[in-house]
């Protein structure tokens, strides 16, 4: 068979039947090729778009997402899209046409060094060279992919590959295979000995804990040591809503409880997590007098931002339980739920305008189970951090590591193809709605019910909290009052949608974002001057809080 058909016979065999891309000169004959085969394509209206698509499928499934797109730009705009899977640790295979190996290196139309590009962005880049080594690399590019700590591959194919004849393949011999994760748990003792003897223990817990499905062997830790626990923003949902000792998000926007009890603690068990700057502050003063214990599959973490007096390699499901021990800190716990009680969230927001904390709030309260929320970037993504709950992190996408604007949208749409019958919600603002605006006609096509959330307050709002409190509140470029108007917007591609801008709005208008059986846009419009709180300001450590009074 051609190249082209063994591209798709091989992502078959993988169990690939959902692709996002858009179609060029480079890789139409793999377009070709997809005219006849049972492999459906999604065609989304930019190659970012199609990108964040496969990222969406992929976070919300636990499968790995594949984009295509064609060689010159289209391959150059997957690139932002494959940094975000990257720093989020997300399964990702793209495939990208390159010109024809004869004309390779002569400047020839649309002719980019995609690999050369792809490195800095990817866990791993190919380019195939010969028809014969394709379903082999292939095969490599999904075994990387999803293997050890997760994150995209792009495999880069000249057209000449596409439209060679491959030798016989034994295709039954192509599955994806995670590979197996080599585990040490020789310092599991000496984990042991930290938890049964620390006073003031906190579980510390990050993405990497969710991609080793390894969420029962979590709660049973947590059961059996009696500790309280925060995650990080991707983590949100791995610890069960109900549990009292759970005292949410750390970091830069968590919760004043998280930061101060993190801040006491004298033993830090960090679990699939990385000491993100946006988590630990000032490096210095975090968790300044606790010992760690760090459990990761990435060596290349361990030790690399903070000493970990013990370290433990490999899967978590085979060392939380290896690690666990009686703890006596009932006073520990005492103190942190004094903690929680003390320093919750307040709605009692004065005024007749919608306060979006308790928007976001009433909307976790009204949505179905097991509903998808797909937030973009700025203050909408921390109000929807700080005041909805989840039960699962395959449940909250939120573009962490990178924080790219325009992610919210096509998440989405690949979160609702991965998952049919299960609600999903973008949380978008006004700013990071238009990044990839042009989605909504993917929406239109395929008839997908994906409810918008649009939280306008006319500005670039996290820039524009940080003039204000750090830059002498010279706010440039971040005015954004001549937006369109997203009601009419929408409806050009036949969405139906409302508009409020009273709290007495609320809860009609989430109830008829519901009530309709297709997409819909809720135009939530909020006071321009309304903050995230509490927020750590630059150089401060977690426990110096700036709060709306201040």
């Amino acid at each position: 068979m051609k190249g082209a058909e063994l591209v798709l016979k091989v992502l078959q065999q993988h169990g690939v039947d959902t692709i996002f891309g858009y179609p060029g000169g480079a890789i139409m004959p793999i377009y070709d090729a997809l005219y006849q085969s049972d492999v459906k394509h999604y065609l989304c209206r930019h190659e970012q778009g199609a990108a964040f698509s496969a990222v969406g499928y992929a976070r919300s499934s636990g499968k790995v997402g594949v984009c295509m797109a064609t060689s010159g730009p289209g391959a150059t705009n997957l690139i932002t899209s494959l940094a975000d899977a990257l720093l989020d640790s997300v399964p990702v295979v793209a495939i990208t046409g390159q010109v024809s190996q004869a004309v390779m290196g002569s400047d020839a139309f649309q002719e980019v060094d995609v690999l050369g590009l792809s490195l800095a962005v990817t866990k791993h880049s190919y380019m195939v060279r010969h028809v014969d080594e394709l379903a082999s690399t292939l095969q490599q590019a999904f075994t990387v992919a999803c293997s050890g700590r997760p994150g995209p591959v792009l495999v880069d194919i000249p057209k000449d590959i596409q439209l060679a004849t491959a030798s016989a393949v034994d295709l039954t011999a192509v599955t994806t295979s995670p590979g197996v994760t080599s585990t040490s748990l020789a310092n599991a003792a000496k984990a042991r000995e930290l938890i049964s003897q620390a006073k003031r223990p906190m579980a510390y817990i990050g993405g990497g804990l969710h991609m080793a499905d390894a969420m029962p062997e979590l709660q049973q830790f947590l059961h059996a040591n009696a500790m309280p626990s925060v995650t990080t923003l991707k983590a949100m949902g791995s610890v069960a809503k109900d549990d009292p000792y759970y005292l949410g998000m750390l970091g830069m926007h968590g919760t004043q409880a998280a930061n101060l009890a993190v801040q006491q603690c004298d033993l830090l068990i960090c679990l699939g997590a990385r000491f993100d700057d946006r988590v630990t502050g000032n490096l210095d003063k975090f968790a300044a007098g606790a010992k760690v214990i760090h459990v990761d599959i990435d060596p290349a973490e361990i030790n690399k931002v903070r000493f970990a007096d013990v370290a433990l390699l490999g899967d978590m499901k085979q060392i939380l339980p290896a690690i666990s021990s009686q703890t006596n800190c009932q006073d520990w716990l005492t103190h942190c739920l004094a903690l929680k009680q003390q320093h919750g969230w307040r709605y009692d927001h004065p005024g007749e305008r919608i306060y979006a904390p308790l928007l976001l709030k009433q909307l976790s309260e009204r949505m179905p189970d097991n509903t998808v929320i797909s937030c973009d970037v700025g203050q909408h993504q921390m109000w929807v951090a700080q005041h909805m709950r989840f039960d699962n992190p395959r449940n909250h996408l939120s573009s962490g590591g990178l924080g790219t604007m325009g992610f919210g949208l096509p998440a989405a749409i690949g979160a609702k193809l991965a998952r049919p019958s299960d609600t999903v919600i973008t949380v978008s603002g006004d700013g990071s709605f238009m990044m990839n605006v042009q989605e909504l006609a993917t929406i239109k096509r395929f008839r997908l019910p994906v409810k918008i959330v649009i939280i306008d307050n006319q500005r670039l709002g996290m820039v524009k909290q940080w003039q204000q409190l750090f830059f002498n509140e010279r706010y440039s470029e971040t005015d954004l009052s001549d937006n369109p108007d997203f009601v009419a917007l929408a409806a050009a591609f036949a969405i139906p949608g409302h508009r409020i801008s009273r709290k007495e709005e609320v809860a009609d208008a989430l109830e008829a974002m519901f009530a309709w059986p297709g997409a819909y846009l809720l135009h939530v419009s909020i006071d321009e001057q309304d903050n995230v709180w509490p927020l750590v300001p630059p150089g401060a450590g977690n426990e110096d809080m700036l709060m709306e009074a201040n």
